[in-house]
């Protein structure tokens, strides 16, 4: 496989999982906003701070409110990281793929480009955002689908598990970072006990982790077994240390990996190792972002040891 090829691969699938984690993450503070009590006041600017775009937001807007925000991460095309922004990248990365994903796929991103333009609007206003976002859930799920019962196990695959998996990793880190964030802000409010289990659910519940979770913990919703279940437990999809796990088995059907195993490795044991605490506040959050420097550096290996440039 040319590695231009591979690269675009890579990129198809990260953006396409970028698509859905953040209509994910906006959706999970849509959510809190109905389940908090009144008299708690969430920021919709720590959506901002946790994906660290608080410098390419201030070049656009001076409020740093709701709508701002979720135009900004939704229809912003100037954010690269935006809905809009991802969907172009993918149509592009698919276009020029076609001859290693399935036709399928191309028609499928058209078809969700198109919705996405014709029903912006409804994603940004309050209204209707609930449709708009599990519009581009389910169609994000239908395109992965597609991709795994159509697409020969071959240097192509890994490539798109590659992408897929360390995206995925990325994006649960900071929807825990979502939820650590809004615990912090109301932590001196007197409904502190009962917001700290709502926000927790919804973090839970913004991963479709709600049933694995209590399959697995054996336990009602819990801060420090959330955090272990999203970060360790070894059979859920979207958990970091499974979606690091998946790293290394597709870097292991690469040639050339050796580097990218061990880095890869390395990450993992941090991870398996290294998040446990009774309270999470701002140590933790300093810990996932560690964490997030670590997943930025495994993106950049990859780009070295298996494509000519790196976007």
């Amino acid at each position: 496989m040319l590695s231009k090829v591979a690269e675009r691969v890579y990129w198809a699938a990260r953006y396409l999982e970028r698509v859905e984690n953040t209509a994910r993450l906006v959706s999970i503070y849509d959510m809190l906003l109905f389940d908090m009590p009144r008299q708690v006041n969430l920021g919709w600017y720590n959506l901002i701070v946790i994906n660290s775009l608080e410098s390419a937001f201030a070049e656009r807007y001076t409020v740093q409110d709701e709508r701002n925000v979720v135009k900004f991460l939704i229809g912003d095309d100037s954010n690269p990281g935006s809905v809009v922004s991802s969907l172009r990248e993918i149509r592009e990365n698919i276009r020029t793929t076609r001859d290693v994903v399935p036709a399928e796929a191309w028609e499928l991103v058209n078809e969700l480009s198109l919705y996405v333009q014709e029903n912006l609007a409804q994603g940004i206003n309050r209204s209707n955002r609930h449709e708009f976002l599990e519009y581009l859930i389910k169609s994000c799920q239908q395109i992965a689908g597609l991709l795994y019962v159509s697409m020969p196990r071959d240097e192509g695959w890994e490539m798109l598990m590659l992408g897929q998996n360390i995206e995925r990793a990325d994006m649960t880190t900071r929807n825990l970072d979502a939820g650590v964030a809004a615990i912090m802000q109301v932590e001196d409010d007197e409904h502190a006990v009962n917001s700290r289990q709502i926000i927790w659910g919804n973090v839970v519940r913004s991963l479709n982790a709600d049933q694995p979770y209590r399959r697995a913990m054996r336990s009602s919703i819990k801060g420090p077994k959330v955090v272990e279940f999203l970060m360790t437990d070894p059979h859920f999809p979207r958990s970091v240390g499974f979606c690091l796990s998946e790293l290394i088995n597709a870097a292991e059907a690469l040639p050339r990996s050796e580097k990218v195993i061990a880095a890869i490795r390395k990450v993992h044991r941090v991870v398996m190792g290294n998040f446990e605490h009774e309270e999470y506040g701002t140590e933790f959050r300093d810990e996932l972002n560690d964490l997030q420097i670590a997943i930025q550096q495994l993106h950049f290996l990859i780009g070295t040891t298996w494509f000519l440039t790196d976007q």
